[in-house]
């Protein structure tokens, strides 16, 4: 299978790249050429100044290539979501694009932005989405900032809009692993809320759902969580890990009477996913590189 990732070379992407190539498959990354893995000779890769975020226009070069399988791995709204479209459609047989769980209701309140009492149960693919779009248009230093137009809802229903190209889209967890959320901090700074919950996975266990997904012949116009099953409590995470100094997140618009935890079956049902790394050994793999 030819597969392309749009983006690909900063934490998850290495190991997707990698579990690809292990399967037999056909890898080309597109991306500006400022972070690039040298241990992987066989994957190709396409350098262009558009590659960045938001990607809105392709090179020619990619654009003179077909493949199975495009792999968006850092769509951030409507309009890249657009441009992907019009560029792969009648180039591609599947378009799989990383979502986030900041497009569920739940995750609104928690964060302060959705009015409402707190939600009940695991979140499941169905679950309400957020009626309160642009969650961190705060954050933006400008219009041009490509945080000011990011918007994961906006992004799914442009991806699934076009019968032409069959597409995919895996909302991830939080993600960890040695490279990025290495000290676990979003596990230690809410040990003040023991009762919590927020589903994590550890990067090589993401890498194989997006693989997954990407291949998997019944995954085409699904919508997929991924993330551990179960989601533990803060309490029951501290319990195997060693103690920290990380300061506790004090921000008060967080309201973790909400817990944001993922309902996985979809995919273990559908897929037959299963983690390739167990929980314990990610943990442990993670603080051996801190």
């Amino acid at each position: 299978m030819r597969v392309l990732l749009i983006g690909g070379t900063g934490f998850i992407g290495p190991h997707v790249v990698r579990q690809f190539i292990e399967q037999g498959h056909e890898v080309t990354v597109y991306h500006r050429g400022e972070t690039e893995a040298a241990s992987e000779p066989r994957v190709r890769h396409i350098h262009s100044r558009q590659a960045g975020m938001p990607v809105l226009a392709f090179s020619d070069e990619l654009l003179a290539e077909r493949f199975d399988t495009v792999v968006h791995m850092i769509p951030m709204g409507e309009a890249d979501a657009r441009a992907a479209i019009t560029a792969f459609r009648g180039r591609a047989q599947r378009l799989v694009a990383l979502s986030s769980g900041d497009v569920y209701r739940a995750y609104g309140i928690f964060t302060g932005i959705e009015l409402g009492a707190p939600e009940d149960g695991l979140l499941h693919e169905d679950s309400p989405l957020r009626s309160v779009l642009h969650p961190y248009r705060k954050q933006a230093k400008s219009p041009a900032d490509w945080v000011f137009q990011y918007e994961k809802i906006l992004m799914e229903r442009e991806i699934m809009s076009d019968p032409a190209l069959p597409a995919v889209v895996l909302r991830l967890p939080k993600v960890y692993g040695a490279g990025q959320n290495s000290d676990l901090a979003t596990v230690y700074s809410a040990r003040n809320h023991p009762l919590w919950r927020w589903t994590h996975g550890y990067v090589e266990n993401v890498a194989a759902a997006i693989v997954l997904v990407a291949t998997h012949p019944r995954a085409a116009g699904r919508i997929y969580n991924v993330g551990e099953d179960p989601t533990p409590t803060v309490a029951e995470r501290l319990a195997g890990l060693p103690a920290s100094e990380i300061p506790l997140n004090t921000n008060p618009d967080f309201n973790y009477a909400q817990d944001i935890a993922y309902d996985t079956c979809r995919i273990r049902a559908e897929l037959r996913y299963k983690e390739p790394v167990s929980y314990e050994e990610g943990i442990r793999r993670t603080l051996r590189r801190i």
